[in-house]
Parts: structure tokens; sequence; C-alpha cells
């Protein structure tokens, strides 16, 4: 069940991550600044921090929670951040160049990456896939995993990469993958396990 947890979570942030908030907010930082290091390391600060608490939680309210009403709710959530999915996100980046003045790169980074993630769809993933798995640490791994694996290439390739990631189809298989990871939550048995 632990590698089922890790490897779900890092494809269902990896692939919903592509176009998100925080992604594009990966290509302003990497343009702005050209200093990827300290970019990256903040990415990968504020992750582990954000979906670590998110991780506890989901963990908590999977022990907390009669299975029967959680797999609904679960189910519910994961099929609402499907079409959560499907809408289109924007970033401000004059707040980004006005806090920029006064922090480091890695400070800045760390602090919007974490800012931009609070109630954020792969949040909400990293607590619902806790409370499914009941494995927080493979869940925050993998989800850890799957936000670097989206946001570190828009970081070293910075205009190149938004230009390959823009487009609608990228939203449409996110939003099928919470979707269909959502069917298969409602009806026990359709998650295959390894």
């Amino acid at each position: 069940m632990s590698l089922q947890a890790f490897l779900v979570s890092t494809g269902v942030v990896a692939v919903s991550e592509i176009g998100d908030k925080t992604q594009l907010l990966a290509l302003l930082l990497a343009a702005r600044f050209k200093r990827p290091l300290p970019i990256v390391a903040g990415i990968l600060v504020a992750t582990v921090f954000n979906h670590a608490v998110a991780g506890a939680l989901g963990a908590w309210l999977g022990t907390a929670v009669d299975q029967d009403i959680l797999r609904w709710v679960l189910g519910a959530l994961f099929i609402g951040m499907g079409i959560w999915a499907l809408v289109p996100d924007s970033l401000d980046d004059a707040k980004v160049d006005e806090a920029a003045t006064t922090l480091g790169i890695f400070w800045i980074t760390t602090v919007t990456f974490f800012l931009a993630e609070m109630g954020d769809k792969t949040q909400l993933a990293t607590a619902a896939l806790a409370a499914r798995f009941a494995a927080v640490v493979q869940v925050v791994a993998g989800t850890t995993l799957g936000m670097l694996l989206a946001d570190v290439p828009a970081v070293f390739l910075g205009h190149m990469f938004s230009e390959q990631a823009k487009g609608s189809w990228v939203r449409y298989v996110a939003a099928a993958i919470f979707i269909i990871l959502g069917i298969m939550t409602l009806v026990p048995g359709l998650l295959p396990t390894f």
C-alpha cells in the first residue's frame, strides 16, 4: 500500500501542477532572478512543510471519521478537484516584485510558494490522499516529488517551458485524473494495490 500511495501521490500532483499558479510562480521567479538553486530550495522547503501539515490533517481525518463517510467525502473531493483543475490559474506578479525588494530569493520563494499552496488543489489532494491511503510519509514524499517534477523544469527552462505548457489539454488531463481517482475512491476495489 505504501508504494501505491507514493506513486499515486506523485502522479496526481505532477500532472495537476502543470499550468498551476505555483508553476507560473516558478517561471516568474526564474525569469526575474535567474538564480535557479535558491528558487528550487525554496520550492522544496515550502512544499515539504505545506504538504506535511496537509498530510497530517488528512491522516487524522482518516482515523477520526467513519470510513464509509470518508470514502464518499474523498470521492466527492477528488471529483471537485477535477472540476477545479479545469479553471486556469493566474498570478499577480506585481506582488512578487514588491516582496522581492525586502526578502532574499530563497525566502521570497519559500514564503510565496507556501502561501500559494494554502487551500490549493495540491494541498487538498495531499490531505485527501493521506486520508485515503493512511500513509502520511509516502503521500507527502510523493506529492513533494510531484511538485518538484512539475516546477523544477519550469525554473530551469524559464520561458521556453511556459510556452510548451500552454494549452487547455493539460488542464483536461489533470481534471480527468482527479475525477477518475474520485470514482475509484467511491467504488471500493477499483483502486489497484501494489
